[in-house]
């Protein structure tokens, strides 16, 4: 495993810790540079922690405080809404963990 994605690893679980304590504004910094250690080192965010950001404003995603989680059974789809900028992420349903 590279030494990028071990560091966004640790920083996606140091987001989650703190959004559970109450320090959103941690939370979202910790995802900010996450997504730009990814960036520069041409690494992909893994798949757990893929769902768990909003890719327009870099927040931490928790569903029912800043994001709706809905299910679109007709299209088979699990939609993600930020309530913090208001865009919309749709991803097929099978491929969610």
């Amino acid at each position: 495993m590279s030494l990028a994605r071990e560091r966004i690893e640790v920083l996606f679980e140091n987001a989650e810790k703190k959004a559970s304590e109450g320090r959103k504004d941690l939370a979202d910094r910790y995802v900010e540079l996450a997504r730009k250690i990814g960036m520069k080192s041409q690494e992909t965010i893994p798949k757990k922690f893929k769902y768990k950001f909003c890719r327009d404003c870099d927040s931490f995603l928790r569903p029912g405080i800043n994001s709706r989680k809905r299910l679109n059974s007709e299209r088979k789809q699990v939609v993600y809404t930020c309530l913090e900028c208001g865009n919309v992420h749709r991803y097929p349903l099978e491929d969610q963990n």
